[in-house]
């Protein structure tokens, strides 16, 4: 194809291989897309391509890629909102022929195997180094390596008792991530033989995000390296999947329940939302 198509905060370059996708770095482009900058996204990489009415007058071509395709996507498991997908490019509905033209080249390209889940990472992840502030620790990755190193605001006796951690990419099968978005996210290296404990905060091999700490501009690009990382050391990434639930320590919920009164002082959290998180959380008592 060889062409370009503008939209709002990003633009595509449609190469004979690949879709080039360069992401806006404006004040109102979201945080995630201005770091990711740009990514280069194979048509072996994607599964379907779409074409939908968006909000307020625009038209929203979306390339859905393949399950095993992208690092970013398989840490994210679903839990990123439509306005931080880097799949999707956002246009004025006066382009929708344009877009459905190249929607339908897109389309044309898709081989067989689209459908299937991928064997191996076709899009690149983000590079290392990279490194964010969690609420109880500052997780750093070198390529090679993982490090957290306690905050004493933040973390918890097992983790101060247990001392700053490192971790090499060989010793991992993955990692989980929950999104910063939701009250309890964390970010958790799984460690080859080994179960991990039921909360992240208690979690040696864990952070815990909270009110504003974590963002997933920052936390997401952190796990989808680690996860390719995990892959090229000849390990199977294991992505995000649903928390370990266990009974929790008093010390434990009562802690839980103060950061969620901080949410809600914040306004980050509703009436309802804050009632209903607070009894779950007495409820495991």
């Amino acid at each position: 194809m060889g062409d370009v198509l503008a939209g709002i905060h990003a633009t595509w370059e449609f190469e004979p291989d690949a879709v080039l996708i360069r992401f806006e770095r404006g004040i109102r482009a979201p945080k995630l897309y201005q770091a990711l900058r740009e990514r280069r996204v194979p048509h072996e990489a994607l599964a379907s391509v779409t074409l939908s009415p968006g909000r307020r007058g625009t038209v929203v071509l979306h390339a859905v890629p393949r399950a095993g395709a992208d690092p970013l996507m398989e840490a994210a498991a679903g839990q990123l909102k439509d306005a931080c997908d880097p799949y999707r490019l956002v246009l004025p509905a006066e382009r929708e022929t344009l877009a459905e033209y190249y929607a339908d080249e897109l389309r044309a390209r898709l081989g067989p195997e689209a459908k299937e889940r991928a064997d191996r990472f076709l899009v690149a992840a983000p590079e290392a180094p990279l490194q964010f502030k969690a609420y109880d620790g500052k997780a750093s990755f070198d390529g090679g390596q993982v490090a957290f190193r306690w905050f004493w605001t933040g973390a918890s006796s097992a983790k101060w008792k247990a001392g700053d951690q490192t971790f090499s990419v060989r010793e991992l099968s993955g990692v989980e991530w929950r999104s910063p978005d939701v009250f309890d996210g964390y970010l958790r290296l799984l460690r080859r033989g080994h179960h991990p404990e039921p909360q992240a905060d208690q979690d040696p091999a864990a952070v815990v995000f909270g009110l504003g700490y974590g963002p997933v501009h920052e936390s997401l690009p952190f796990a989808a390296a680690v996860l390719a990382a995990v892959r090229d050391a000849g390990g199977e990434p294991v992505p995000v999947g649903a928390a370990v639930t266990a009974g929790r320590d008093p010390a434990v919920i009562a802690e839980r329940i103060r950061h969620l009164g901080e949410l809600y002082q914040a306004g980050l959290v509703t009436d309802e939302e804050f009632a209903a998180k607070k009894a779950q959380l007495l409820a495991e008592l």
